[in-house]
Formats: structure tokens, sequence, C-alpha cells
């Protein structure tokens, strides 16, 4: 490949690579699997690069890149690796001014999303990241109605999750 494809990818990759974080705390419980599901995220993304068409926003399209990646490869997966959820061997140092209460919400709904299979936990993500329905149903490749309808049903199952 050229430079300048080389160029342009590493800038966009660098401008938009929270996008990857995201969807790898999304499907990964530790570091280590964290890593590795970032490096094949970025492999398909360069693999993918130069038929780009610019036909949608580039975060959009790693959006949907980083998503299929990450649902291709779980799905894959014949054996499940046990992995150690990280909070767990996490340290904190107790000051008494600190108030956990977003971070316990936070784990919580982490703890809940793992629960949802790869599609609902791919659009609550997109969800969250406050994408609205055409932008959903364009990165999942489904209609703007079914999107929707899966996610009204995601909310009700998180909801019995939540509170049961």
């Amino acid at each position: 490949m050229n430079k300048e494809l080389e160029h342009s990818f590493v800038e966009q990759l660098q401008k938009h690579q929270n996008i990857v974080h995201k969807v790898c705390r999304l499907y990964t419980n530790n570091a280590d699997a964290h890593n590795d599901l970032f490096q094949e995220i970025t492999i398909q993304l360069w693999r993918a690069y130069p038929k780009f068409r610019g036909d949608a926003k580039f975060s959009t399209w790693m959006y949907r890149v980083g998503l299929n990646t990450a649902i291709t490869l779980y799905r894959k997966s014949k054996r499940r690796i046990n992995t150690q959820a990280f909070d767990t061997v996490q340290f904190k140092i107790k000051a008494e001014e600190y108030d956990d209460t977003e971070e316990q919400q936070l784990k919580l709904l982490y703890q809940a999303v793992h629960q949802l299979n790869d599609i609902e936990k791919a659009l609550v993500f997109l969800y969250l990241e406050d994408k609205d329905y055409r932008e959903i149903s364009a990165t999942l490749g489904i209609t703007e109605v079914n999107a929707r309808v899966k996610m009204n049903r995601v909310k009700k199952k998180l909801r019995t999750i939540l509170n049961p």
C-alpha cells in the first residue's frame, strides 16, 4: 500500500481508537484479552481500509468492523477461555470522601451487559454511544425498525437482570 493511504489510516485510527477500546471492554474481561482483541480489530480495519468508500463516517465504519470482528471472533471460538474479571484483583485506596456509587452502578451495568448475546451487546453499546437508530441500523446491517424493536426488548431484559 502507498504511504499516503497508510498515513491516512494511522491518523484515523489514532483519532478514533477509543471506539475500539470500548468494543474490547464490552467483549473481554481482562487486559490480555482486551489487547488481543484490540490487535485483531486493528488488523481487520487495516485489511478493510482500502475498500472503505466513505459512504458512511469513518467512525461508523469503524464501529461496524470492530463489532463484527469481536462477534465473529468469539462466536467462532469453540472453546471458551475462562477469564477472571479484572475488578476482582483491583486494589483501591479508600479515602473517606470517596463515593463509589457511580463505579458500582457501572460495574452492575457491565455485569448485566455481559449476560446479553453478541448482537444485544452491540445494540446497547451503540445506544450508550448516543447513536441514533438510523446509524445503529447501518452499523449492524439491520432495518431501523428492527433496531428499535430489538433495543426495546434488550431494555426490558436489562431491567429484569438489574431489578430481579
